[in-house]
């Protein structure tokens, strides 16, 4: 009798499993009924200084509104103060994403979240959502320094800028990027939401729910403070939020023993510079083409034309190239190398610095000069004076010699935004920024997603295969060449070179034809890929050589500095290509040399052909790479007002969704069914179990005794 009762209890225990795994299953395939997931959307995310946060973030549990797209001024109004169903959650074309709008939603209860269609379509003239002042309080000029050109005092360099990536907003801010989803958006708007004779829809209704919840509040201080007690105190601790870090990449026309940190007796380099990282509104969003893509085309082509003669007729100087990540947030690469070089933690010392040449933003010069701009303060200095003078008049005469208009501003005018301004805090160094704007910035859409290919004008034919797109010259490559081979001249002429060998120094077109593809267009190109590694190539739809352009955002990695940026390993290896040199080592021996004081070896893929893959060989070349982090990260000054401060804060989820909402009396009449069915499901079950000697007796046996 007791066997038979377990039996019948196990089996009521498998019909439970069973009707909970089968409820399980039911619940996913009913939520991919209700919701459609919204998978190209890119979000802006939380950043945090020294003193305040800026960025976007949901609730907790995401935030939810009625969708209402945004096509006119009543449209505003309606959703800002008529509309009958609040919260919503905005849908806009590009020219209504401008801070004026922005900002009104950001003072309004009624808006819970905004999305973003990026495309051309009504795309305003001009946007830039940087401040006019970059980096307006980590340059050189401040209280003690110029105090006149401090804050842009003189020139607002980006008077176009509108701040909005400044602004701490509470709701989520995401970008849609994919057009067949803009579509379902719209299809689901017009089908539910659109309002007829200006009367209010009915339900149900289209909703949007996005997902982007920040962990880290107020302030980098804060964020800091909090991740260092969880890394104490707790068992499993969690991180609130990351330094923004990554590498800069460095080589020289001769090699540097990088084993010998400090100063290096009898050395004195020329410092040719520019920057790798740009940023926009949203999170990895940032092609940053004039910002930043037209400086390191033009020194790695000007690096290219400068190795075959620095090889057969080496300069006095050496000349020592690099790539400043993390320019954008502070100068977060230039501080770092220049603090390395005043503790004796760097390749060179400051004393073994005799002057710098930076490429600044120089991609929109057609029909334009281009300027040499060099710091007021420091040209005080005589020997300064005498050596930027001495700077300018080789670049003058050399532009001339190639028809390129240049001219020099007066000595009223301070530096733009440059990584020559965090040297300049240190001491007075020679030094001039090559740009292509006299004052304001040229670029129209600084620091924005719209500073892309097009506005460089880089555009193909139609009918060219990727590969004849490649190697392409458009207008753009052959005028950034010509800069190229300017730079390259002026380079080896201040390095101390010979008059007669800078006839062969030009910069090659195909090769900045090749840079710009790859950087602005398709990165999972034929020769990108031939550069790589071998077992990074084999991955094609991984983030380094995913389809389309790069993105230049720094990005953050762990304490120690975690993986390297997309960008800073292309830059790294393409630099390894244009000065280095095939070995005969294998695989084993080229990652594992015997000694790397001089040089760092690369295995990569090689060129392919038509019917087989690359054969992969060892590049021996003297590039580098260095930690770019700020030091206050290192100083553990999480409040520092010297060196940038900027954290990301970290988050769980990054998500949006479409889905139908019903009306709130309806969910409360649906809420309270339920909670009666759930009652009478209690109030059967009570019954059932107290009379359950009653019912189930049929199920038992009559003993049976035998005597």
């Amino acid at each position: 009798m007791r066997k038979m009762e377990d039996l019948i209890s196990i089996n009521y225990v498998k019909l439970l499993i069973i009707a909970l795994f089968y409820t399980c299953v039911s619940c996913s395939s009913v939520e991919k009924k209700i919701y459609v997931e919204l998978n190209d959307t890119v979000p802006c995310v939380r950043l945090l200084n020294a003193t305040h946060q800026i960025g976007c973030q949901s609730s907790m549990s995401g935030d939810t509104g009625v969708l209402h797209v945004l096509e006119s001024e009543e449209d505003l109004d309606w959703i800002l103060n008529t509309g009958p169903h609040p919260p919503y959650m905005i849908v806009m074309e590009t020219a209504f994403f401008n801070r004026s709008v922005m900002l009104r939603m950001k003072n309004s209860s009624r808006v819970s979240g905004v999305a973003v269609i990026v495309s051309k379509t009504g795309l305003a003239e001009n946007f830039s959502p940087h401040t006019t002042c970059p980096n307006q309080n980590t340059g050189v000029y401040s209280a003690s320094y110029g105090p006149e050109l401090a804050n842009c005092n003189v020139t607002a360099w980006n008077p176009l800028g509108n701040g909005l990536s400044y602004e701490d907003f509470s709701f989520p801010v995401f970008a849609l990027k994919d057009e067949n989803q803009t579509q379902v958006i719209r299809k689901c708007y017009e089908d539910h939401n659109l309002r007829v004779n200006g009367s209010a829809p009915q339900y149900p209704l289209c909703a949007m729910q996005l997902f982007s919840h920040m962990h880290a509040v107020t302030d980098t201080v804060t964020c800091m403070r909090r991740t260092d007690l969880q890394n104490r105190f707790s068992i499993n601790p969690e991180v609130m939020c990351d330094p923004l870090s990554d590498f800069n990449v460095w080589s020289s026309t001769r090699p540097l023993n990088n084993s010998a940190k400090g100063h290096k007796a009898n050395e004195s380099v020329v410092i040719a510079a520019t920057r790798l990282d740009g940023r926009s509104f949203f999170w990895e969003e940032a092609p940053a083409a004039e910002g930043t893509v037209s400086g390191i085309v033009t020194l790695l082509a000007a690096v290219h034309a400068l190795q075959p003669v620095t090889q057969q007729a080496p300069p006095p100087r050496n000349i020592f190239f690099t790539f400043f990540q993390g320019e954008a947030f502070d100068y977060i690469g230039s501080s770092k190398m220049v603090y390395d070089m005043e503790r004796n933690e760097f390749v060179i010392d400051l004393d073994n610095i005799h002057s710098m040449l930076e490429i600044g933003q120089v991609g929109l010069r057609s029909g334009r000069n281009l300027w040499m701009h060099s710091d007021p303060v420091s040209l005080t200095n005589s020997s300064v004076m005498d050596e930027v003078t001495k700077m300018t008049d080789n670049m003058q005469s050399i532009a001339d010699g190639l028809h390129i208009s240049l001219a020099k501003l007066n000595v009223t005018q301070p530096l733009p935004p440059s990584s020559l301004q965090r040297f300049l805090r240190v001491r007075p160094i020679p030094g001039l920024v090559l740009a292509d704007h006299q004052t304001s910035f040229i670029n129209r859409y600084y620091e924005s997603v719209y500073d892309d290919a097009e506005n460089l004008n880089v555009s193909y034919p139609p009918n060219l295969s990727p590969d004849e797109q490649l190697v392409f010259e458009t207008e753009e490559a052959k005028s950034l060449a010509e800069v190229a081979t300017l730079v390259a001249r002026s380079l080896y002429k201040q390095a101390g070179g010979e008059e007669r060998n800078l006839n062969n120094i030009t910069a090659d077109p195909k090769i900045v034809a090749q840079l710009l593809y790859g950087f602005l267009i398709q990165k999972n190109n034929s020769w990108f890929r031939s550069l790589l590694p071998p077992e990074v190539t084999k991955k094609g739809a991984n983030s380094i050589l995913s389809s389309g352009p790069p993105q230049f955002y720094i990005g953050v990695g762990p304490r120690n500095i975690g993986p390297v940026h997309s960008v800073t390993r292309f830059v790294q290896y393409i630099m390894a290509n244009l000065t280095g040199a095939a070995t005969n080592l294998t695989e084993t021996q080229c990652q594992n040399p015997e000694s790397k004081d001089l040089y760092s070896y690369f295995w990569v893929s090689g060129p392919s052909s038509v019917n087989s893959s690359g054969e992969p060989f060892c590049v021996r070349a003297p590039v580098r790479l260095a930690k770019a982090v700020s030091p206050a990260f290192e100083r553990m000054e999480y409040g520092s007002r010297d060196y940038s401060t900027w954290t990301e804060s970290r988050w769980k989820s990054i998500r949006a969704r479409v889905f139908l909402v019903a009306s709130r009396q309806l969910e409360m009449l649906t809420l309270g069914v339920g909670v009666a069915v759930l009652l009478l499901s209690l109030l059967v079950t009570y019954f059932i179990s107290s009379k359950a000697d009653l019912l189930f007796s049929s199920a038992r046996e009559t003993p049976t005794t035998t005597y």
